[in-house]
């Protein structure tokens, strides 16, 4: 969940890329790919402060001006029932005042110093984004240094922001039949993991947590041993870290916070929710369940999906929607995080569509590849493509402290980032086979069908607003 308008989903922009390069050798690639990854990252450094601190420094002064990241390790992965959204909830805290800096006074001190900000909140992360001029770099710090150490907990405030989550909840998800359709399902598909619980929270959560909860919350996952600053731009290494050592490192370190132990249990049989709800068109999902980021797959699952659903090209897309006319719309996506996570596959029927058809449709493509692999043409394509958007994904100091981040939290180091179109050149077709057949299995799966009514269905929040 965002604050404003961005999207989680970020780190898939990687596999969206135009066809035009699709006929280029990729071994031709390989070379230059890796001398420039090892020039791109050579003026990176990073240090640990002795509150656990990481920060990680990329200066580029193509022109005046910085991104900082700031990455906790805490989402919707470290809830339980009863404070589940809470993660997603700080997002919005954060920007309500502290000791030094009151209510609305990020914003507005950030605002006349030429800067902006945005976070995002998933299953395993909380991200705050400021872009400044390099002027406001001083500035910067003391928001920030404030805001980590002395939030406000005020009461009337919580309670507004409360309302503000209750609000984004219903538009967000009881009004949005995909997403409404895509909690059901991932709250299905785990039995035991986290990943069970919406980043939004459960509407009953969100209406009842209570001041210890929040101010526990916060000392736990918002320390600075549970974060990592990453800083692009008009910046050296040596004017952060002295500002680091002014004004974050006097914050104390908290314990480490309870690891989550839980495993998701080896899903033994096929798994379905119909959601019937006011609608026009059905939809179809398919989540299998995935794997981690450290997985060593995650290269050959991220060009498979490529193959399978990006573009009017992929497979999917010309069976379902040229050749069937099934489907209006498929897709595919992987989040990879911390834990095994979904691999999903959503169609959008016209009204009237067939979605057991349409779910036949899906099972014979993914049996086909399981079966027979794919052809050298389409790995090139997909490998062209995924190298494009990964160069892309650099062009810019934004993007290129969300993708150091990125590295840092879910693979251990950003050093990983250098080494990805390497990853993605190993690849083989055999690799695409394997992945093929180790996920898409009936009995890993879980199916969700949204069935059109004519009727709204009474959810929490339409109750809720009924009795007032």
């Amino acid at each position: 969940m965002f604050r404003q308008s961005l999207l989680w989903t970020s780190c898939l922009t990687l596999l969206a890329a135009p066809a035009a390069i699709a006929q280029a050798p990729a071994k031709a690639a390989s070379q230059p790919a890796a001398a420039s990854t090892q020039k791109l990252g050579a003026n990176v450094e990073s240090r640990t402060f002795k509150n656990g601190l990481k920060v990680i420094v990329w200066p580029d002064h193509d022109i005046p001006n910085i991104t900082l990241n700031n990455w906790f390790r805490v989402g919707s992965r470290n809830e339980y029932p009863g404070i589940t959204g809470l993660s997603h909830f700080f997002e919005h805290m954060m920007f309500n005042g502290a000791k030094k800096f009151g209510p609305g006074e990020f914003d507005r001190v950030m605002e006349a110093n030429g800067g902006s900000n945005n976070a995002f909140t998933s299953e395993d992360v909380t991200v705050y984004q400021d872009w400044f001029p390099r002027s406001a770099l001083d500035v910067i710090f003391q928001l920030e240094a404030d805001r980590l150490q002395f939030l406000s907990f005020d009461p009337k405030v919580i309670e507004s922001e409360r309302g503000v989550v209750y609000s984004e909840r219903r538009s967000s998800v009881d009004n949005d039949n995909m997403s409404a359709l895509m909690e059901q399902v991932q709250a299905t598909a785990f039995v035991a993991h986290p990943y069970q619980f919406p980043v939004i929270g459960w509407p009953s959560d969100i209406e009842s947590w209570r001041m210890e909860d929040l101010q526990r919350y916060f000392k736990t996952y918002y320390a600075p041993n549970n974060g990592t600053l990453v800083f692009t731009g008009a910046v050296t290494p040596a004017e952060v870290f002295a500002l680091v050592e002014k004004y974050l490192e006097p914050i104390p370190s908290q314990p480490a916070p309870e690891p989550v132990r839980t495993k998701e249990p080896e899903q033994q049989g096929e798994r379905r929710i119909v959601l019937k709800k006011l609608a026009q068109s059905p939809l179809l999902q398919l989540a299998y369940q995935g794997m981690s980021a450290k997985d060593a797959d995650v290269e050959a699952l991220t060009l498979l999906l490529n193959i399978l659903g990006d573009g009017d090209s992929s497979r999917l897309h010309r069976r379902l929607v040229e050749e069937e006319r099934a489907a209006i719309r498929v897709g595919t996506f992987f989040n990879p995080g911390f834990d095994p996570s979904l691999v999903w596959l959503t169609a959008d029927l016209a009204p009237g569509g067939n979605l057991a058809r349409v779910e036949s449709l899906f099972t014979e493509e993914l049996a086909r590849v399981v079966k027979s692999g794919v052809t050298e043409a389409e790995l090139t394509k997909a490998r062209n493509i995924t190298l494009a958007n990964f160069w892309r994904s650099l062009e810019t100091i934004n993007t290129r402290a969300y993708a150091l981040g990125a590295a840092e939290t879910f693979r251990g180091d950003y050093r990983e980032l250098f080494d990805a179109p390497s990853r993605y050149e190993r690849v083989t077709r055999e690799d695409l086979r394997k992945v093929a057949a180790r996920i898409f299995a009936t009995q890993r799966r879980t199916v969700g069908w949204l069935v059109p009514t004519e009727e709204a269905a009474s959810t929490p929040a339409a109750r809720k607003d009924a009795k007032r």
